[in-house]
């Protein structure tokens, strides 16, 4: 019998690992992938953003999931950087509060924790696929064909629905709903917005968007986005795309730093012999690619003090959010009301899980990283303190 199951090796699933070793289990770690921590590499690549420095009650207040607060006051920001720093990566807090190691990359952290953990006897066995249960053992398909393991305690760290090329395909939903365990079905988050562009627009794809403010419902956000030929995305966006999502209408405040009176003074005389182009430059000073989004939304610009509060308020014309698939994270999986408060699944005694298949929403900016290994550890302590359970 297999002592300890874990199947993903993103970060829940390691830190889990991690935590069962640590507590004297013999760890098994499966990945469908040939390589562990896919997705985490790729969210690494311009720069990986591993916590947000700040008070624990500003940091909880992010996730939409009251019951994760205690799960973080366990391993919240500090003690993610302490982490780091044990497997000999220095990090640094950015004017932002966010934290990165010096680095910069994800392969070196993963690189070291992986020495780790094969050091302390967790074995990573790749291209091995959950494939559904076999009874009360777990099967997968191998490289050397099906294989059924009876673990004494499992912990799944499946991810959800983002990425699926990255393997969080969510092909696990049926297997745990036949077993009596609820699920909210996946949803796109932090992710971009489609529009379907006029011809003109197509200069400006790849263009950032500075300096502007992003307003849904309650929202502002003066985050970042860019242009590109599927709609507008990045960080501002992705700050907002849960209440646009939510039914939200968006808007774009081009000049947030002048206030309404201020913007219709300044566009008061007109363009006069000016292009209009040339005339929004200069009177506003907003860039090309501000002045083309307002002809593309604002189309026909009016004049005088409507022209102002279009400025000010300029309404976004989108489709919607982009596909799940190409969202960074996803809403929905495993509800609240299916586990205990040590993560274990209240259907099946003795399977915990974690990560980004709970059922729990928060902002890009370190806050997803962090919570997928809270949970991770969370699940991974109590795992270690079950002995073998039967189950039905």
């Amino acid at each position: 019998m297999t002592d300890a199951l874990v199947i993903g090796a993103g970060p829940a699933g390691l830190m889990a690992a991690e935590a069962l070793s640590a507590a004297g289990r013999q760890v098994l770690v499966c990945e469908a992938k040939p390589t562990a921590a896919r997705k985490f590499l790729m969210a690494g690549k311009s720069g990986l953003n591993l916590t947000k420095d700040e008070p624990r009650s500003v940091f909880a207040a992010h996730y939409d999931a009251g019951w994760l607060a205690p799960i973080l006051d366990d391993f919240g920001p500090a003690e993610l950087m302490d982490w780091a720093r044990g497997l000999g990566q220095e990090v640094f807090t950015g004017t932002s509060g966010r934290v990165f190691p010096v680095a910069m990359k994800a392969s070196p952290l993963l690189r070291a924790w992986l020495a780790r953990l094969g050091a302390a006897g967790v074995e990573l066995r790749t291209r091995w696929s959950w494939d559904g249960f076999a009874g009360a053992a777990f099967a997968f398909d191998t490289p050397t064909g099906r294989q059924v393991l009876h673990p004494a305690v499992t912990v799944l760290a499946l991810g959800g629905a983002s990425w699926p090329r990255l393997g969080s395909d969510a092909a696990w939903v049926p297997w745990l709903a036949a077993r009596g365990v609820a699920v909210a079905p996946f949803r796109p988050a932090n992710m971009g917005l489609g529009v379907e562009w006029s011809d003109h627009m197509a200069r400006h794809f790849g263009s950032p968007v500075k300096g502007a403010a992003l307003v849904a419902g309650a929202q502002r956000d003066r985050g970042e986005f860019v242009v590109s030929a599927r709609g507008i995305e990045g960080a501002g966006v992705y700050a907002v795309s849960r209440a646009v999502r939510e039914g939200a209408v968006l808007t774009l405040d081009l000049a947030p730093d002048r206030s309404l009176a201020e913007v219709a003074g300044r566009l008061a005389k007109g363009p006069g012999k000016a292009s209009v182009p040339n005339w929004l430059r200069k009177a506003l000073k907003l860039d090309p690619v501000k002045i083309a989004l307002l002809q593309e939304w604002g189309r026909p610009l009016p004049k005088g003090d409507r022209l102002a509060r279009l400025v000010k308020a300029l309404p976004v014309r989108h489709t919607g959010p982009r596909p799940l698939a190409e969202a960074i994270s996803s809403a929905g999986g495993i509800r609240r009301e299916s586990l205990t408060d040590d993560l274990e699944l209240t259907a099946l005694p003795g399977v915990f899980a974690a990560g980004e298949m709970l059922d729990w929403e928060a902002p890009t900016g370190g806050y997803l990283l962090t919570a997928c290994l809270a949970t991770g550890l969370r699940a991974g302590r109590a795992a270690a303190r079950q002995r073998a359970i039967a189950r039905l």
